[in-house]
């Protein structure tokens, strides 16, 4: 693929984004959202964190890694019960890293 038809597709995939999402604010912006889809639209950000989050937790090597020796584990359960405490999300990451790098260290 040439340079001039990859930019040309970037150009053409970025326009296809725009005009989908004007799609949405333009064209539906005076209507009003069923209160039932509201309240299940809450759910899409946890949703879509936890699919982000979850599988390199667990899966290792093509396989689930569910175990004593899955080293990610104990450090998600730290970020986890910190995030609930605190609802911090740097302090969040960084307990969690530092969890991993102690159970490194030190294990």
């Amino acid at each position: 693929m040439t340079n001039s038809k990859l930019w040309l597709l970037l150009i053409m995939i970025g326009f296809g984004t725009f005009l989908l999402r004007l799609s949405f604010i333009h064209f539906l912006s005076d209507r009003k959202v069923p209160d039932l889809l509201t309240r299940l639209l809450r759910f899409v950000p946890p949703a879509a964190l936890a699919a982000l989050i979850l599988p390199p937790i667990f899966i290792q090597d093509n396989a689930y890694a569910i175990s004593l020796f899955n080293d990610r584990i104990p450090a998600a359960l730290v970020a986890a019960i910190i995030a609930v405490l605190t609802k911090n999300t740097f302090l969040t990451i960084f307990s969690g890293m530092g969890a991993l790098w102690c159970y490194h260290l030190f294990l």
